[in-house]
């Protein structure tokens, strides 16, 4: 059994008589204390983060001082540890001062002293402690942003959600349009939490067969079903002690949801053809591009686990919504497969800057990063014209000619201009600044289309 985190001080020694002389010196002074009278197990009960220190005698039979010195520090090199020595010991505390121990105290030693080494100690591990949360911070936020680049409110403010529910053990539903990055989200999640050395398993619910999605999720025994000859370990008892991700949430069945929602209530899964119930440390983390209000609303969800699932939401906000994060995510995507395949990256003209910041990108962070991808390789790409982006995008990595470079400018302003609205072709021309001859000139070389000609063009 680990030691609890209210546990200030470890005192170990194999002197019962000593042993509860010096509990009780530390613990009238308000400290909280485990004693041991021998120091074999010890580290492996302690965590990492442990906030307390250790006081142990160096001479003990079976495992002595100096070797749980050297095993603790091998775990945790800034633990502080106390030793206390006879009077023939000195030369050897000596030693286990400069092998690291914190302090040492000789037989007889007054108690002022040892609550004054111990809170000197316990100050220092404090100061650690914090530090090292601090750099974890960091080391975190660093981690984001680069799993999740952009510097759009909606990005930073979705980030300081991330770092804020990833240390909770509450369950999450992610909401996001298809290709938003649900899974990134997911796995952010699970690798900045204490749950990090526990598996992430990840399963589309909308990929699987009505006829499997039971016993893929749940499990099953020998005889459950015809063809089930053996025990299937089902994704959420895989997922035990770890995080499991379930996209798609929205195209399970009614019968799965009820099991689910049993699940997420009540910790256990039962295999199918099974009657044991087995305990499950898992966290559920939900991810659907529908709205499940909707749904629910309209019998296709059950509305109680929706209210089970929503209670710590998180928002991916479409590509649309985030402005210059395009530019910067496209750039990100674009030198990451530039150095893939050892080339060299042309940089995007300002045409191509302005339209892919006007481009609506149906297809969020996927299709951007498809886009980058091709524009990597050289390879031109036209995107896809939308009611809200008519104007398609040519792009090509490879620049040509001032010439060439001149007329792409130019068709891209004016693919821009249409991307906002305009009652007639007089009104487009004002807003280019060109007389409307030269802009029906000019939109007939570059191939481009006013859909909203009206009678006074003629």
């Amino acid at each position: 059994m680990s030691i609890d985190n209210q546990i200030q001080v470890v005192l170990i020694d194999d002197d019962p008589h000593l042993r509860q002389a010096l509990c009780q010196t530390l613990d009238l002074a308000g400290l909280k204390v485990l004693t041991l009278g021998e120091a074999t197990g010890l580290t492996a009960r302690l965590s990492r983060d442990w906030p307390g220190v250790v006081v142990s005698d160096i001479r003990m039979p079976g495992m002595d001082g100096l070797e749980l010195l050297a095993e603790l520090h091998g775990q945790d090199p800034d633990l502080p540890v106390l030793l206390i020595t006879g009077h023939g010991d000195v030369p050897l505390a000596v030693q286990a001062m400069r092998a690291g121990a914190y302090d040492f105290l000789e037989k007889p030693f007054a108690s002022d002293s040892l609550l004054d080494s111990v809170r000197r100690a316990l100050a220092l591990r404090r100061l650690v402690l914090d530090n090292r949360s601090l750099r974890l911070a960091l080391s975190d936020r660093q981690q984001l942003s680069t799993r999740l680049v952009g510097h759009s409110p909606q990005m930073l403010r979705l980030r300081e959600q991330i770092g804020a529910l990833a240390a909770t053990k509450a369950d999450v539903l992610i909401l996001g349009e298809t290709g938003a990055g649900k899974e990134v989200v997911a796995r952010a999640l699970h690798d900045l939490s204490n749950r990090r050395s526990g598996p992430f398993v990840a399963i589309n619910a909308g990929a699987l067969a009505e006829s499997v999605v039971e016993s893929e999720l749940f499990g099953h025994e020998p005889g459950a079903f015809t063809g089930a000859q053996k025990r299937r370990i089902g994704k959420f008892e895989f997922a035990n002690g770890g995080t499991l991700f379930l996209d798609e949430i929205e195209s399970m069945s009614l019968d799965v949801q009820v099991k689910l929602l049993r699940l997420l209530q009540e910790r256990v899964v039962e295999r199918l053809g099974g009657n044991q119930l087995i305990p499950l440390d898992i966290r559920i983390i939900a991810a659907t591009k529908e709205d499940l209000r909707q749904a629910a609303d309209q019998g296709r969800f059950r509305a109680d686990l929706y209210y089970r699932l929503n209670v710590a939401p998180l928002r991916i906000p479409p590509l649309r919504e985030r402005g210059e994060d395009a530019l910067m995510l496209f750039q990100h995507f674009a030198d990451e497969a530039s150095s893939r395949h050892g080339l060299t990256l042309h940089e995007l003209q300002p045409g191509q800057r302005a339209l892919l910041l006007r481009h609506s990108w149906p297809g969020n962070v996927r299709e951007l990063q498809n886009a980058a991808e091709r524009f990597a390789l050289g390879l031109e790409l036209a995107l896809d014209s939308t009611p809200d982006n008519p104007a398609s995008i040519v792009l090509t990595s490879t620049p040509g000619g001032l010439s060439e470079q001149v007329e792409q400018f130019e068709k891209s302003l004016i693919a821009a201009e249409l991307t906002r609205p305009h009652s007639s072709m007089r009104s487009l021309a004002e807003a280019l600044g060109v007389p409307r001859k030269t802009l029906h000139d000019k939109l007939r070389k570059h191939g481009l289309n006013f859909a909203n000609q009206s009678a006074d063009d003629e």
